[in-house]
């Protein structure tokens, strides 16, 4: 039987029932396995680096949610890097989001550059170059921060078509919004530390894919690098995963009245959020995209207002993650991104939409 999303996520890497136990166990803690003594067999228990059921238990729920095979990560800068460094060769090219999450770029230019990897630079939203001589193509839509969005589907036939890989950056839109696998990607990768999990209390990034030589590829860095969560942030994503629907369901309630709020004010400009109608991205995102994320983004014109702007709000923390169930703000150029001063990313939390907008409309008429 098919499932709405909502149930999906509530069963999803569940255990089979046993009378007396938990619907989620708790987490595994254990670094050594019992071996047997004579066989020397292991099961799927060996030891904890690449062996744990608490992890495995995760990788299948996200697993049924973005429909691949997946394997998490202690971060999803982790996880990204060991996308990278496991398909890209001395000698690669790789395609990169010019709008995207700016720490990629940089690990582009100083590691892979380091390791004879050359890299470019695509706008989100096009025009895209002839990727001829490309290995891998990375997507990141929505991009993060300016909420871009590209046609997987057409950019991943263009890659294809010129013998490159497509790996998506599902971040943002998580797989209740998207599935990359489904549109054409080869893997999906995201950050699972932001709204998958929701709480801003979890570190954790993951691979996704259904391309066994890739994924056994993947498999063998992470083995070899130990670049895995712990068991008790892979347990804390697990039961978060349980409520991802209906979290989502109201950032995007939020971000609906928040991006129609700044729109219709003459002090804020560049109000970016895919899910209006007069978005540049609507018309992609309203086709490919089953929901749009909580995330609006807007210009206050410098740093100063946007300080002013966020030490008025009550209910918007000064934060740099997204996703979480707290409304937060982050004035991105503060970080190196390559944004203007005033350029502000909300992430909608799950606050009651008639507060989040009262708090919003008094905090910028005092800034």
């Amino acid at each position: 039987m098919t499932y709405s999303d909502g149930t999906r996520v509530v069963h999803a890497g569940l255990p089979e029932a046993e009378a007396g136990d938990p619907f989620l166990p708790g987490p595994v803690f254990a670094a050594p396995y019992h071996l047997d003594p004579a066989a020397g067999q292991v099961g799927d228990n060996g030891y904890g680096r690449p062996d744990n059921p608490t992890r495995r238990r995760l990788e299948s729920a996200i697993g049924e949610l973005e429909g691949g095979r997946t394997l998490t990560f202690a971060s999803g800068q982790a996880a990204i890097t060991a996308l990278l460094l496991s398909v890209l060769r001395t000698g690669d090219t790789v395609a990169l989001p010019s709008d995207g999450y700016f720490t990629v770029r940089s690990f582009a230019e100083s590691t892979l550059r380091d390791l004879g990897v050359q890299s470019i630079v695509v706008p989100t939203a096009g025009p895209y170059p002839d990727f001829a001589g490309v290995r891998l193509v990375l997507l990141e839509t929505p991009a993060n921060p300016g909420l871009d969005v590209c046609d997987i589907r057409e950019v991943s036939a263009l890659a294809h078509a010129a013998g490159a890989l497509v790996a998506v950056d599902n971040t943002t839109a998580t797989p209740l919004g998207q599935n990359p696998l489904a549109l054409g990607a080869d893997l999906v990768v995201a950050s699972g530390t932001k709204a998958l999990t929701g709480h801003s209390d979890v570190l954790l990034g993951y691979v996704s894919t259904n391309d066994t030589e890739l994924l056994g590829k993947v498999e063998t860095w992470r083995k070899h690098t130990g670049a895995v969560p712990g068991a008790f942030d892979a347990w804390l994503a697990h039961r978060s995963i349980a409520t991802l629907d209906l979290r989502l369901a109201r950032q995007s309630q939020n971000a609906a009245a928040v991006a129609a709020l700044l729109s219709g004010r003459e002090d804020v400009t560049g109000v970016r959020w895919p899910g209006l109608s007069s978005d540049p991205s609507y018309a992609v995102a309203s086709t490919q995209m089953r929901r749009i994320p909580g995330v609006v983004s807007f210009d206050l014109g410098d740093a100063e207002r946007v300080a002013r702007f966020l030490t008025a709000a009550e209910l918007v923390f000064a934060a740099t993650s997204f996703g979480g169930v707290h409304t937060t703000a982050d004035r991105r150029a503060q970080w190196g991104d390559d944004t203007s001063p005033g350029f502000v990313r909300l992430s909608c939390g799950i606050e009651d939409t008639v507060d989040l907008l009262a708090d919003l409309t008094a905090a910028l008429d005092q800034a």
